[in-house]
């Protein structure tokens, strides 16, 4: 795969309502080291929408592997423009920080919010440009990726396309990793 879409949940369906939630941390983890697998494997570009959450973060890990020399590009192509204006301010700062910083930026409709129309062209858009899709997922909690999940396999009854997800189990086997890290956690 050279090209992949990473989505997941907004923070609200996380139950991440500040910028300092210790999960924040456990999910870029669990994002950084499944793209690391990818780079490895031959990953080129992440393309995401920026949305807040899962995507935002995915960005600013993709900032930081730049950062320690990873050879990965970073697309952003929001479904509209403006995508950002209703979000809290930290959010906002956060995302036009990381457009300033990306490979590549440009809005899918390059007008504001008409409608759901401009979601479903967007994630139809990521599917046909792109070789696979990571989502941050849990089968017991469907929420806003399920509606990629279906596109993505009603598109793979007629295409190669993957589809791999980061699940709860993922996201507790790197937390205990986190936690195991910690000298104290040896001292106990």
């Amino acid at each position: 795969m050279k090209t992949i879409v990473i989505t997941g949940y907004k923070p609200m369906e996380l139950g991440i309502f500040k910028n300092d939630d210790p999960k924040i941390n456990i999910i870029k983890s669990a994002v950084k080291k499944k793209l690391i697998n990818l780079i490895d494997e031959g990953l080129q570009w992440v393309i995401i929408s920026g949305q807040m959450g899962v995507e935002l973060w995915t960005g600013e890990v993709i900032i930081e592997l730049k950062e320690e020399d990873y050879d990965i590009s970073l697309g952003i192509l929001p479904p509209f423009s403006n995508q950002q204006s209703r979000w809290p301010e930290a959010m906002q700062l956060a995302y036009e920080q990381l457009i300033e910083q990306c490979d590549f930026y440009k809005e899918i409709y390059e007008k504001n919010y008409e409608g759901p129309h401009q979601f479903r062209a967007r994630d139809q858009f990521f599917i046909e440009h792109s070789d696979g899709c990571v989502v941050l997922f849990d089968e017991e909690t469907p929420g806003s990726p399920k509606y990629l999940i279906d596109l993505i396999k009603k598109f793979q009854e007629h295409h190669d396309y993957v589809l791999l997800f980061i699940t709860p189990s993922d996201l507790e086997e790197t937390a205990e990793e986190i936690r195991m890290m910690n000298p104290d956690y040896w001292s106990q």
